[in-house]
Parts: structure tokens; sequence; C-alpha cells
């Protein structure tokens, strides 16, 4: 009963809310340049393609490809079949079609992967070849109403504490391998040893070829990567089942995804929806993502490495999106190195991820992030924060496995050099959630707080309200939380110049406010705060206060 009048209580205030402060908005938002093709059409199956789903067509689809590539381009087309090949390369002025009722089936042969020079979480590494690549190429699409499989299941491996003891029997009883803790289980053994080194792939002097095929079979490819194209169309197809992250354009330029369906087991280990790394000009709309790590990220290589090539992702929009499993609905980090601006994220919803809009870098990134626009993000079931900024991240699972045990790090001071990350200038506005552990984290560095952030027109029923430790010039204006057991409402510590506008809650906790820490300064409550609704912890005291 409290519940649902509490949903009551904040269904009438995102009503009033919607109604007072939805304003239109009169910003030039970012756009891509669409690609366009010559009509002429070579059809798979016309070309001696044989649709049986054990026939492989690698050659035919290539040679096609090829063909029309060399007078000019047009459509390849794949007519309804299951289609099994192995790695295809898209070329300049081709438009890849899947026709209803076609799938592309990957096949799990690992000998048909060779491994290349490529790129992996932001830094040059050997990986077997992607099942679809396109390099230096102009004008592409991948078009239609099929689907794309890239037979996941085969390379990925699979932690114990994700499925439950049916699933992870039947997962025994396949094949493979199983860790020395018996609690993750391998496709083969080339790849739980490949599991043993930190960063086997990555291109070294003292790594030769024996080496690299020793554990090949742990270096899964990204299904889709696009290297420096140019004009690129993803539309209508379902991308799924991928061994690694699904779709990753790697500095790109003009990209347009518009209607597609992406999907990854939610156990998926690097099952990324799409990871959009150092590109310029892209549109992302009318999408739906089911994934088993972050949907729509936005990335730009990874430490020395990404701050060497230097291309931040920018003028970016994304909008009319739906995320359903995901460890983040929108993300953006951690491989930031290069930076991120000018990004637009318009009417999405996140139902059931782990965390909504996820901000997440650490020292030794560097990079700036800034000048970030979100609006109208509706939010449902999230089972941690519904808005997360943290420059502490660790490469593990936003919620902790079972019996896993985890501990704040700990708060010391680093000289500020150009691998210091910076967060800063973020307006993220009407933002609607129905179900969250916590209804906003943010946690800066010491040296680096996270910066210059308005966060107006929301409402959360959540477990937890408001948490900020090292933040700086923060805006908090018209806020509903309707939290289960928070006390106090918000925890500031260690911050400064923190601005709070207004936050209605349907019953006033005994704590509002926490203050902690001798460097909170100039902290704004709203007006009319009663005596005792303050608190003042570890150094902090009344003189935290701004007069």
């Amino acid at each position: 009963m409290i519940r649902l009048q509490l949903a009551v209580f904040f269904l009438c205030w995102m009503l009033a809310s919607a109604t007072l402060f939805s304003q239109p908005t009169t910003t030039t938002l970012p756009t891509a340049a669409l690609p366009a093709f010559r009509k002429d059409t070579i059809s798979i199956l016309h070309k001696g393609g044989r649709p049986d789903g054990r026939t492989l067509n690698t050659g035919v689809i290539n040679q096609a490809i090829a063909e029309l590539a060399s007078r000019g381009g047009g459509m390849v087309l794949l007519p309804p079949g299951l289609w099994l090949t192995g790695p295809i390369e898209i070329k300049s002025n081709i438009n890849l079609h899947l026709a209803s009722g076609a799938t592309l089936l990957f096949t799990e042969d690992f000998t048909q992967y060779p491994l290349i020079r490529t790129n992996w979480e932001g830094i040059p590494q050997m990986r077997n070849q992607s099942p679809i690549s396109a390099s230096n190429a102009e004008n592409i699409a991948i078009t239609g109403k099929g689907i794309i499989d890239g037979n996941g299941d085969a390379w990925r491996m699979v932690k114990r504490d994700k499925l439950n003891e049916s699933q992870w029997k039947k997962l025994i009883a396949s094949g493979g391998v199983l860790s020395v803790d018996q609690r993750t289980w391998y496709p083969s053994e080339k790849s739980r040893y490949g599991a043993g080194f930190v960063n086997p792939g990555a291109i070294q002097p003292d790594k030769n070829p024996a080496f690299y095929d020793s554990v090949k079979d742990f270096l899964r490819p990204n299904m889709l990567l696009m290297t420096s194209c140019r004009r690129i169309l993803l539309e209508g197809v379902t991308f799924q089942n991928s061994p690694a992250w699904c779709l990753h354009p790697l500095m790109c330029q003009d990209l347009t995804v518009q209607g597609i369906n992406v999907k990854n087991p939610w156990y998926a280990q690097n099952g990324d929806g799409i990871d959009v790394e150092s590109c310029r000009n892209v549109v992302i709309e009318n999408s739906v993502f089911d994934v088993g790590d972050d949907a729509l990220c936005i990335k730009s290589g990874r430490d020395a490495e990404g701050r060497k090539r230097g291309m931040p992702t920018a003028n970016v929009l994304i909008r009319n999106c739906t995320v359903y499993a995901a460890h983040g609905g929108f993300v953006i980090g951690s491989e930031m190195s290069g930076g991120a601006r000018d990004i637009w994220v318009n009417n999405c919803t996140f139902i059931g991820t782990d965390i909504g809009l996820r901000f997440k870098t650490t020292r030794g990134r560097g990079g700036v992030v800034e000048n970030i626009h979100i609006r109208d993000i509706h939010m449902k079931d999230i089972k941690g924060e519904a808005i997360l900024f943290d420059m502490y991240y660790a490469a593990r699972d936003p919620i902790p496995l079972a019996g896993e045990k985890r501990a704040l790090p700990k708060a010391e001071f680093k000289p500020v050099d150009v691998s210091t990350p910076v967060f800063r200038n973020f307006s993220i506005q009407h933002v609607y959630c129905n179900g969250a552990a916590q209804a906003i984290y943010v946690r800066g560095l010491p040296e680096m707080h996270v910066s210059g952030i308005v966060m107006a027109h929301m409402s959360f029923i959540s477990n937890n309200g408001i948490y900020l430790e090292e933040g700086s010039d923060i805006v908090l204006e018209n806020i509903y939380i309707a939290p289960d057991n928070t006390n106090p409402l918000v925890d500031i510590i260690q911050s400064e110049d923190i601005r709070i506008k207004s936050i209605a809650t349907p019953a006033d906790p005994r704590l509002r406010y926490r203050i902690s820490g001798s460097r909170s300064a100039r902290i704004q409550p709203e007006q009319g705060i009663k005596v005792g609704q303050i608190a003042f912890e570890l150094g902090a005291s009344e003189k935290s206060i701004h007069q």
C-alpha cells in the first residue's frame, strides 16, 4: 500500500513537473551525412550461395562484395535463408542488405578467423578477425529486416554466479573446461590459458606468433568492427550473440544507426551493445538494446594510447532508444582518454538495467568529458544507481555478485597531470525513475572533482537518495525522491559550491542533510530547512554552509 501511494504521488508530481518544465529546445542537434548507393544489385543466391545452415558461404559473399564494389557499388542481397559464413569484409559503396527471413550466421570454427592487428578496449592488440569488418571504407551500409548472429556462445567464457544450477550443469555438459576454482567456464583450453595473462593480446616485442596462437581462443573479436570509415548506415537489422562487443565503430565519421535491435545474453562477458570510439557526427535513434554489458557507450581510447591518438568522440545524438538488460543504459567510459564532448541524449527508456546513466573513469585515463546534454530519460527497476558518476572505476560488474565483498577506495590526493581524468559541464534534466537502489551517486577524485553538473526536474522512487563526494559546482533543482530507508536524504562529503534549490519528498526524513569533511564549503541547502535537519561530521561545521 505504501509503495502504491508513493507511485501515485510520483505520477502526479511527474505530470505536473513535465507540464511546468518541458520546454522546446532550439539547440541545433548533431547530424550525420547519409550514404547513397547505385541501384545495381547482386543476390548471393544467384552467385551460388546455399542458405542451408551448413554450407560455408564466406567466399561467395566476399566475392559478390568485391565484384560489385569494382563496378561502383550497390546492394549485395541476402535472400531468406540461413547463411553460414566466416568473416565478411565490407567495401566502399556497398549496402549489405538482409531480406526479412535472412539470418547471417557466423561459423563457430575458429580456424576461419585469422589473428590480425586491431584494437581492443582502446589499445592496439592482436585479435581474431571480426565476423564483419570494414576499414577505410566510404559510403557503406548494413540494412534490411534480417538477423546477424555472431555465434558468440562458442567464444565466451561464463561465470558460475550468473547461471542457475540447471543452466550451469547444461553448460558443463556441452564441453569446455573450468577454471581452477571451478567458478568460470571456458569454451576451450586455449581460452582458459589466455585468461591467465594480463592483456595477452597486447602487441609486444617479446610475444611471437606461437604465443598468440596459444591464446587465440581467448582473443574474442567484436562482431562488427568499422575502422576509419565514413558515411555509414546501420538500419533495421537485428544484431545478436556477439563474441565480445557487438557494434564497434572506431575512428569513424558520419555514422547513422536507426531502427536496429541489439541482443546478447544478459550474462555475456563484454557483451556491449554499441561502443562509439573516437567518432564524429553520430546519430543513433529508434533502436532497442538488450545486452550483457553497457548498451549505448561512448569511448575514445585507453590511457597513454588514447591520449596519443587524441581523437575525442564528438557531435553525437542518441534519441528514442530503449534499453533492457545492460550494465548501463547510456555510458561514457571507462576508456575515454581521448575525451568526449558535445553529446545529446534525448527521450530514452531504460528498463531493468544495472545502472541508468553511467559515467565512469579512473586515475591514469586522462581525457576531458564535457558538454553532455541529457533530457527526458525514463527508467524502471534499476538495480543500482539511476545516475552514477564514478572516477574510481575498477572494471567489475556494477552490482556485486553473490558473496562478493567490496570496500570504498581510500581517498588520497594525487598530482594532477595528463593522466588525470576530467568530468565537467553536464546538464541532466527531466529524469523519471520508478525503482532504483540509489537515485544519484557522484564520486570524484580529491584532486579533480566532478564539476559543473546541473541535475534538474527529476523524480525517483529509490531505496536511497543523493550521495555527493568530491564534487564542485553542482546544482540540484526540483528533484522529488521517495526513498524507502534514506536517512539522510542527501549525503555531501568533501564537496563545495553545492546549490540545492528544491528537493521534495512525501515524508521528511529525520535527517535531511549530512555534510562531512573539512573541505566541504559553500553548501547552499534549500530555504526553510529546520534546525536539526542538517548534521555535520568529520570536520564539517556550520561554516560549511553558504551564508
